[in-house]
């Protein structure tokens, strides 16, 4: 398998095991490749088209260049993020991607926010295995700082995730969600 089947095997949502050498061989090689395009990003000032083209790089998609980031930035994988148009990105977010992220039209996303896509098997003859679910954030969502994003969580369009949050079930559209784990409020976004 070659890394462009390997991204796309990833993409599809298919466990990799840690007994795969080849598959196992291929997602590290894919991390050290995100490890040397962020610290790229991370360890000297760069433009704001310099970031965009830095996140181009590094997603192997296009980025808009509405598109706004405050390094330092860190992910594991890369390849399985989308950003909308005007998303922007405060300082020290970490994103486990290999699930896929997909990120709306004018999402703010806080310092220092989690947003992970992949768990272990639960057993001892599974652990080493990770499953992947994808993470969707709808359009002109805004997550407080250190919140935490599981895998398979989905956010819809205009919801607030208040700081320190852990999101570990869907939020609906126009929903304010706080705590650990993360639960609406009594009354909705008007």
């Amino acid at each position: 398998m070659d890394m462009e089947e390997f991204i796309k095997f990833c993409k599809e949502g298919n466990p990799i095991s840690g007994e795969d050498k080849e598959l196992h061989g291929l997602l590290v090689q894919c991390s050290y490749e995100a490890q040397r395009i962020t610290m790229q990003l991370n360890t000297s000032y760069h433009s704001h088209k310099e970031i965009v083209e830095i996140f181009s790089e590094l997603t192997g998609n296009e980025v808009d260049s509405s598109f706004t980031c405050f390094p330092p930035f860190y992910t594991d994988f890369g390849k399985n993020i989308t950003f909308g148009k005007n998303v922007f990105l405060n300082t020290g977010c970490s994103f486990q991607d290999r699930g896929g992220i997909e990120i709306g039209d004018g999402a703010l996303i806080g310092m220092n926010v989690t947003i992970a896509t992949l768990n272990h098997g639960l057993s001892l003859d599974t652990r080493n295995t990770t499953y992947s679910s994808p993470v969707k954030i709808g359009s002109q969502v805004w997550i407080g700082s250190n919140a935490t994003i599981l895998p398979g969580v989905t956010i819809g369009d205009n919801s607030v995730i208040a700081a320190g949050a852990v999101v570990t079930k869907d939020v609906p559209a126009n929903t304010v969600v706080a705590g650990v784990p993360a639960k609406p409020p009594v009354k909705e976004i008007s």
